[in-house]
């Protein structure tokens, strides 16, 4: 991790990076979607709530994806906060990382040049069908498919597309370059040097 010098009343003080982008209301997504990397992701956003519901906190993604569980959780918290929440996609948002994006307005989606977005149906992850009778299959695939409607009617309202639109589209994992995902509504702009400016500036 690295740390960053500064001056203080004190003389010169180390703090970690991430502390100081923090203070400055910018998060750093990175990895897994899972109930840990989730918990903290939520517990940072209400903080952030509770010091200022008005100033705009910039949220920083790499993620390949993971829990589905775990993703909606940030996913609502996004939505209920008062904070205008800003997204950068700065490697890939993936599948579970998609639906964290989405979760920002649709002028606060933003993507580094080279970045990407993938979105596709939800897979079994939970434990093996070894074992189980055919009546308890059927109701582990019922609430898959029930999962699978959330998550397609969520991109489908965030991007102005149809249900059906999207469903096409996630029966295969289906990667958009920054220029396809902007003209396909999952996100708003490329970032350029004066968008970068603005998003990186003290607020």
């Amino acid at each position: 991790m690295a740390n960053v010098m500064f001056e203080s009343v004190r003389g010169y003080d180390i703090a970690p990076i991430e502390d100081v982008f923090f203070k400055d209301r910018k998060i750093f997504f990175v990895g897994q979607v899972d109930e840990n990397s989730c918990d903290e992701l939520i517990k940072e956003l209400i903080y952030m709530e509770s010091m200022d519901d008005t100033a705009p906190i910039t949220l920083f993604i790499n993620s390949c994806g993971g829990s589905v569980e775990a993703g909606l959780s940030v996913y609502d918290t996004i939505r209920l906060l008062k904070s205008p929440v800003r997204a950068v996609v700065t490697g890939i948002a993936a599948s579970m990382g998609s639906i964290i994006l989405l979760a920002c307005d649709s002028d606060k989606r933003y993507m580094l040049p080279n970045s990407r977005i993938m979105i596709h149906d939800c897979s079994w992850g939970r434990n093996e069908m070894g074992g189980k009778k055919p009546h308890e299959i059927e109701e582990e695939l019922k609430q898959l498919k029930k999962t699978n409607e959330k998550l397609v009617a969520i991109i489908a309202e965030r991007t102005g597309k149809t249900a059906d639109e999207i469903a096409e589209l996630t029966k295969s994992d289906s990667y958009f370059s920054a220029e396809e995902a902007v003209e396909f509504g999952l996100a708003s702009e490329i970032i350029d040097s004066q968008i970068l400016g603005e998003l990186i500036k003290k607020e």
